[in-house]
């Protein structure tokens, strides 16, 4: 499997540490949770829900983590607002998240640590940073001081002098460099803090991640990734901390995926052109906002329009409606001793799909196999030949498998059909075939004062139960 790498700015041959455990340990940066998910927060989350999915595909063992930032300013400020605690802001928007997560089908973490879980590992982490001075304590602020670690700015691949012309020092900040950052916060007036060697306070954004990563994944892991907005400050500021701290590379491969606009604009409340995810969903459901996710590179950017997401829901019904096909055929087939394949060549669609996916998770040629595979099995269908049960449960085991990487859902429709409405269908297929329309109409008339509804198409007959 190939993966670009951000670190070395190139495609390189992903592979294990320890070959022996079969093991895996990826960690992806989670949401500050003070709201909704918005749509650009969903493309991280499903991109590498599908890389998790894919490596369990080929049989590894992976270990994911993602966190929840739960203290934050964001956060705080959302409580005073609303006139209650961090806690409940946090839990609330967590609970929220998990909604949205699961409309996007997306597996649950192995792990799902929060930032006021892990204040003892976190402080660990600093004394480590203070004691071998490449942190400084100011007023009760503890900073780390970028001038210390001469590799800082390698993953976004720029120099200290380069980043420092966009740098500048809030308001209230005691550090001695514009880039330093901090790692731990002096409490303020209503504010919740945790004592530490340093007064009371609370930890920086960026030092709750690597004492994550630690804590549940070890001092290297395979796979760190997130979105592109995260390469700098956060990611890089996480290397510089951890490093320093454990005297060993924080991550092998870092990935981040590409920025989604609106209307092929910037995403942005003051244009006015801001969407949550469960906004969207409610329009148009969870299933075409995954779909649009997957349907491009993740790198590459991406463009989000009404039009682009009736889009997707176009292609998930050809997709859902091809599985529904293929149930349909298995139904009305009333011989099960025809030897005639509907394919002959799933290995071979099998390792293209594969191909695709081993080049830097290239989700979109990955989908362009499976509608390979949906125009040339219509084709056959329309046809009207008959085909083996057999050959027919393997396309559609085929279909789930492969579509169950990319983390589309598709309800079967097979409802254990009672023989007497399998032998209606088989007889009306005969009529049917041999253009007998009147007869084929009664059996229809017939099935619906069941409760089965038929429709027709072209190369396939659909029956759904009301």
């Amino acid at each position: 499997m190939i993966l670009y790498n951000t670190l070395t700015k190139k495609k390189e041959k992903f592979d294990l540490i320890n070959k022996n455990n079969n093991k895996i340990k990826i960690y992806a940066c989670g949401p500050t949770v003070y709201n909704f998910i918005h749509i650009g927060n969903a493309r991280p989350i499903c991109v590498f829900d599908v890389l998790r999915r894919y490596l369990i595909y080929k049989n590894y063992d992976v270990i994911f983590v993602q966190n929840f930032t739960d203290i934050d300013d964001k956060i705080i400020k959302r409580a005073n607002q609303e006139n209650t605690s961090c806690k409940e802001i946090s839990e609330k928007y967590i609970q929220e998240y998990k909604k949205d997560a699961a409309g996007l089908n997306i597996m649950p973490a192995t792990v799902h640590p929060k930032a006021t879980e892990t204040i003892d590992e976190i402080i660990s982490i600093i004394k480590i940073l203070v004691q071998k001075k490449y942190a400084y304590v100011s007023d009760g602020d503890v900073y780390f001081d970028i001038t210390k670690f001469k590799n800082y700015g390698k993953l976004s691949g720029q120099s200290i002098e380069e980043l420092e012309s966009g740098a500048r020092v809030e308001i209230g900040e005691k550090k001695r460099n514009a880039l330093d950052f901090a790692l731990w916060k002096a409490s303020k007036p209503d504010e919740p803090y945790w004592q530490s060697p340093w007064g009371s306070g609370r930890p920086g954004w960026h030092i709750e991640c690597s004492a994550m990563i630690k804590k549940h994944l070890g001092e290297t892991i395979d796979i760190h990734c997130g979105g592109q907005d995260l390469i700098f400050p956060h990611h890089e500021n996480e290397i510089a901390q951890s490093e320093c701290a454990n005297n060993k590379i924080l991550a092998r491969f870092w990935l981040h995926n590409g920025f989604i606009n609106i209307n092929n604009k910037k995403m942005s409340k003051s244009l006015n052109n801001f969407f949550t995810v469960r906004e969207i969903a409610e329009k148009y459901g969870y299933q075409p906002i995954r779909y649009l996710m997957i349907s491009s590179h993740y790198k590459s950017p991406l463009n989000f329009s009404d039009e682009i997401i009736k889009q997707c829901q176009n292609s998930l019904e050809r997709l859902s409606n091809f599985r529904k096909n293929l149930e349909n055929l298995e139904k009305i087939n009333n011989n099960n001793n025809i030897n005639l394949n509907i394919c002959d060549n799933i290995d071979e669609i099998r390792n293209n799909f594969i191909k695709y996916m081993d080049d830097d998770l290239n989700t979109s040629g990955a989908l362009s196999v499976i509608f390979d595979m949906i125009k040339d099995i219509n084709n056959k269908i329309a046809k009207q030949e008959k085909y083996s049960n057999n050959s027919i449960r393997e396309i559609i085991k085929l279909f789930d498998d492969l579509t169950q990487v990319l983390g589309l859902k598709f309800e079967s429709q097979n409802k254990n059909l009672t023989k007497e409405i399998e032998d209606l269908l088989a007889k009306r297929e005969f009529y049917r075939k041999n253009k007998n329309w009147s007869e084929a109409d009664k059996i229809r008339d017939l099935l619906k004062s069941k409760g089965y509804d038929i429709q027709d198409s072209k190369s396939s007959t659909n029956i759904s139960i009301r």
